[in-house]
């Protein structure tokens, strides 16, 4: 038997995996009904350490057999392939040329990356780590674009940069998505605000002073969770009474 690694043999493999109770339980898990976060995945049930462990088998696999992953319609299959990419980008054996190349697939197959978990697998080192380096404009297209996983993108992909100790983007970037109206959004930046914190955390209390009162509640609470308790309280406190004053307003009208 052939030890290429291809699409067709990863999706083989990974079949052998497949259970009726784990797809019922990933069903459940990612809200996958008509206008929830993953509207139209399919699921096959199979346990995301089974494939990160089929994945090492895989980690050589090339661009082009990883796009074929990426166009399944199965769940898991596009775990599978955000994986393999998570793993060549967090290699510091991937020359830049495949660096490239995967970030360049990344960005455009976003309508494919559909989902919490498989934009937080890919975006970090695949995004982010290539753009490093780089001009990083493409961070802000996404965070104003219309797609929830490409303003997501947008956030997640600076977590390599906090790693780095470089949180100015992070900051940059919440700035814009204060006024998203989706969840995961919101939980999404108050965590990755939360990281910077643990790198500058004069810097998160400064934005945390601007925004606290008016930025959305998961947010601030996502954004605050190592605070002190009197520090969490405060801020609490500002987006309580701007609360407050909304249902006096909503009152009189």
């Amino acid at each position: 038997m052939s030890t290429t690694p291809t699409a067709q043999r990863f999706i083989e493999e990974l079949e052998a995996y497949r259970s009726p109770e784990q797809r019922e339980k990933y069903q459940r898990y990612f809200k996958t009904g008509k206008g929830q976060y993953g509207e139209g995945d399919e699921f096959i049930g199979v346990r995301m350490g089974q494939i990160f462990a089929l994945v090492k088998e895989f980690i050589e696999m090339q661009p082009g057999e990883i796009e074929e992953l990426l166009e399944s319609p199965v769940h898991e299959v596009r775990a599978g392939a955000l994986s393999i990419m998570d793993k060549q980008g967090r290699s510091n054996k991937t020359p830049e040329s495949r660096r490239k190349e995967l970030f360049d697939l990344y960005l455009r197959s976003t309508d494919r990356v559909n989902n919490w978990d498989l934009v937080d697998l890919g975006a970090p080192y695949v995004v982010g780590r290539y753009l490093f380096d780089k001009p990083r404009d493409v961070l802000w297209e996404l965070a104003r674009s219309e797609s929830v996983w490409e303003r997501r993108t947008a956030i997640v992909s600076t977590s390599y940069f906090i790693r780095q100790g470089d949180v100015n983007d992070t900051f940059e970037i919440a700035e814009i998505l204060l006024g998203d109206d989706h969840d995961l959004i919101h939980k999404a930046t108050g965590g990755w605000l939360r990281e910077a914190g643990k790198k500058d955390r004069q810097r998160l209390l400064r934005f945390l002073d601007g925004y606290a009162a008016t930025m959305p509640r998961t947010m601030l609470r996502y954004a605050i969770e190592h605070l002190h308790g009197e520090q969490r309280a405060h801020y609490l406190s500002l987006k309580q009474a701007t609360e407050a004053g909304q249902d006096r307003g909503g009152d009189r009208s």
